[in-house]
């Protein structure tokens, strides 16, 4: 059973919010949620280098370090299990464009391609802090042409497991392997032309195979780790300019080893703390367990709270190089809370609250099952935003100064304490 978590409230006056934003999430946002399946997870390695990052910690770290059972497809556990494509120094991205005799390209594969180029590069050198060096390349400016019409190959969803889907890759890996030397990336960006299939308001076709043990070779190398994107992620607000690309970097997020964070129900466990969670509208970043799991923090910028007693941390926002960044309070050998702040800075342009974020991950639950859940600090407040596709509801779950998160089964207390001028924030956390 999970703990039953209480929010006290701060004894000083909060200042009136923002009206409320539109309705949390719409069946609109469920269908157009850019996410996608992955492949099973198998050991293996990556194209043109080693696997995943080496996880940076210390033996203080090891309460902390929490795993999944061996059935689960893709695991919150740290470190990251092989199979995934490295995420830090230089990882090259190939880009192929494709089409097909029934829905033949529109206008140039180049084209396509600047949909997500510079921006998914600039994206994770930001959210890396410069530690992911991610060169795009896109050697055939042509589209590719697949040997069988779109229909024939009977793609209906965004699944691994369709058929359709493993048909696919073979021929495409079939048609290009000729043309690319494919022992020369790490990971494969499929950008198909947008007019093959239904639109993403209809279905999402969007899918990503990583560590996948059925990949088919080309130059002596498994292309294990493959994102396919497919129709203009455009929900009629005017954005897609701006944030369309952003299925890519969600998509690439799954070749590095992490889950979904959406559910069912959709963005209702994470909301926009995690683009993860939510890849549309708005611009968003990770959440700082993700990037401790990815290598993009030292081990001197997570502490493990795991002794009895209260300790105080000063937290630096999460969107600046350098600092503390995470504070990891485990509950058990597979989950334990995640605290940080986050500030309406780098990726985070929509941070509508700023403040320190509470969640817990659970590392023993799949993909898309809610492996992450976000504690808000206002419940049923409608939230603070009305950016598009954001899940309202959670976007004013950040802590501020005098509030408290407690989960009395546990006797664990997490304070907001202060906060100083350069914007940073201390927290007391408490065990029993």
């Amino acid at each position: 059973m999970r703990p039953q978590v209480q929010v006290q409230p701060p004894s000083r006056r909060i200042r009136p919010r923002r009206p409320a934003a539109l309705a949390a999430v719409t069946l609109l946002t469920l269908a157009v949620s850019t996410s996608a399946g992955t492949g099973p997870l198998v050991p293996g390695t990556t194209t043109a280098g080693p696997g995943p990052a080496t996880l940076s910690r210390t033996s203080a770290h090891g309460p902390c370090l929490i795993s999944g059972g061996s059935e689960i497809q893709m695991s919150e556990g740290v470190p990251t299990a092989a199979g995934y494509s490295r995420s830090t120094g230089t990882v090259r991205a190939l880009n192929l464009m494709i089409d097909f005799s029934d829905a033949p390209g529109e206008g140039k594969a180049l084209d396509r391609y600047a949909e997500f180029f510079p921006q998914t590069r600039e994206w994770f050198a930001t959210s890396s802090y410069g530690r992911l060096d991610y060169r795009p390349d896109a050697p055939l400016p042509e589209w590719l042409r697949m040997p069988k019409p779109f229909a024939e190959y009977g793609i209906e969803r965004g699944a691994p497991f369709d058929p359709g889907y493993r048909e696919l890759i073979q021929d495409l890996v079939s048609v290009a392997d000729a043309k690319v030397d494919f022992r020369a990336y790490d990971l494969l960006n499929v950008l198909v032309t947008p007019n093959a299939g239904p639109s993403a308001l209809d279905t999402v076709l969007s899918v990503t195979f990583a560590g996948n043990a059925e990949a088919p070779v080309a130059d002596g190398v498994p292309v294990a780790n493959a994102s396919f994107v497919y129709s203009r992620q455009d929900d009629g607000s005017g954005s897609y300019d701006r944030t369309g690309y952003r299925v890519l970097p969600h998509e690439n997020g799954h070749v590095f080893g992490l889950p979904d964070l959406y559910t069912q129900e959709g963005g209702g466990a994470v909301g926009h703390w995690d683009i993860m969670s939510e890849d549309w509208g708005a611009n968003n970043d990770l959440l700082g367990w993700h990037k401790w799991k990815l290598g993009w923090l030292d081990a001197s910028q997570v502490h493990c709270a795991s002794a009895p007693g209260s300790t105080e941390y000063t937290l630096t926002p999460l969107a600046r190089k350098g600092g503390d960044k995470l504070v990891i309070v485990p509950l058990d050998g597979k989950s334990g809370y995640a605290v940080e702040l986050r500030t309406r800075e780098g990726n985070d342009e929509a941070v509508c609250r700023p403040g320190v974020l509470i969640y817990r991950v659970d590392a023993d639950v799949d993909t898309g099952m809610g492996p992450v859940t976000v504690y808000d600090s206002r419940r049923n407040s409608g939230g603070c935003t009305r950016s598009p596709n954001v899940h309202a509801e959670l976007s004013d779950a950040a802590f501020t100064p005098g509030e408290t998160f407690k989960d009395p089964g546990r006797g664990i207390t997490i304070k907001v304490t202060k906060a100083d001028l350069k914007g940073d924030h201390e927290v007391r956390v408490t065990r029993r």
